[in-house]
């Protein structure tokens, strides 16, 4: 399964501090350090962060963008070996304070994410169209700002020190664990059901740091449902019977994720349309359009997926 969207970010105009300010706090190593945390929207394979703009404000970081590429298969019933990977991007806007008395400035601070993950699995049949799917995963993320030179206008204008990350910010990460799936399928002419129960498990440590701000490990464990009706609309497309799609997903991120983008679960309804090309010899078999609005505690959001199956 292939899932794309593609994402616009804002970008914030800089403007210059002026004498004596300082910034509050360890905001700013409080903030890096759950970046890494932020890495396991792009590693570990959910449908719920698969393609996620998020809109926040009472996080005070609203602008928040997750794209994730990613599939599994089965190369074949005889040998229920089970492959997948992903690569992701995220982009992460938070706001850092700088303060002189009553008054205060907005330094804006952006983080990209680039991530991939890798599964290895075996399929165990427990019970007629019922499989138990055990999986070793392994992940590669890269963090970087794009706006280091802040770092370099705030000493500037200021001639106050500022923290190695807003110069050089950048840092790497590897990633191993594993996960434990269920996967249903009941397949008949008139229908298709599809329920996967799945429990995550990714330790993502740093290597390659510039800053000790952003030296660490996170633990990212998940867990999610996902569900997917398919039944035939009446219409037909390329020979085939034309199908609608309903999904129904819901992710709960634990471990260090928990919270760190103000929320700690989300749920995702999906409408669409399914062609199936198998009439004709294509290498698609079939290509999904899908929208999907998902939603948890004080938090919301929109995506659109086109998945194509081989």
């Amino acid at each position: 399964m292939l899932r794309i969207l593609v994402a616009f970010s804002l970008f914030l105009p800089i403007q210059a501090l002026g004498q004596d300010f300082t910034l509050i706090g360890d905001s700013v190593r409080g903030r890096v350090n759950g970046v890494l945390a932020l890495l396991g929207y792009s590693v570990v394979p959910d449908m719920s962060a698969s393609s996620l703009s998020i809109n926040n404000p009472q996080s005070g970081d609203p602008n928040v963008r997750f794209i994730q590429f990613a599939g599994g298969f089965t190369p074949s019933q005889d040998f229920p070996l089970y492959l997948e990977g992903g690569v992701g991007y995220g982009r992460y806007d938070p706001t850092f304070i700088a303060t002189r008395g009553d008054e205060q400035q907005a330094i804006p601070l952006k983080w990209n994410s680039f991530a991939g993950t890798v599964g290895i699995g075996w399929d165990f049949p427990i019970a007629p169209e019922l499989k138990l799917r055990p999986i070793a995963n392994f992940a590669l993320g890269h963090v970087e700002s794009d706006t280091s030179f802040i770092g370099l206008l705030v000493e500037a204008e200021t001639g106050l020190p500022v923290d190695d990350f807003f110069r050089d910010g950048r840092l790497s990460a590897y990633g191993y664990g594993g996960s434990v799936m269920l996967d249903w399928e009941r397949y008949r002419p008139d229908y298709e059901i599809d329920v996967e129960l799945r429990y995550t498990y990714l330790r993502l440590e740093s290597f390659g740091e510039t800053s000790d701000a952003v030296k660490g490990r996170a633990d990212i464990p998940t867990a999610s449902l996902w569900t997917r009706w398919r039944a035939p609309t009446g219409l037909t497309a390329l020979d085939r019977p034309l199908r609608y799609v309903l999904e129904y997903a819901y992710s709960s991120y634990l471990g260090d994720q928990a919270g760190v983008l103000g929320f700690n679960h989300l749920n995702t309804i999906g409408v669409g349309f399914e062609i199936d090309s198998g009439a004709y010899d294509m290498y698609i078999s079939r290509l999904r359009l899908v929208g999907r609005y998902r939603f948890g505690n004080n938090v919301s959001g929109f995506g659109i997926g086109l998945a194509v199956s081989f």
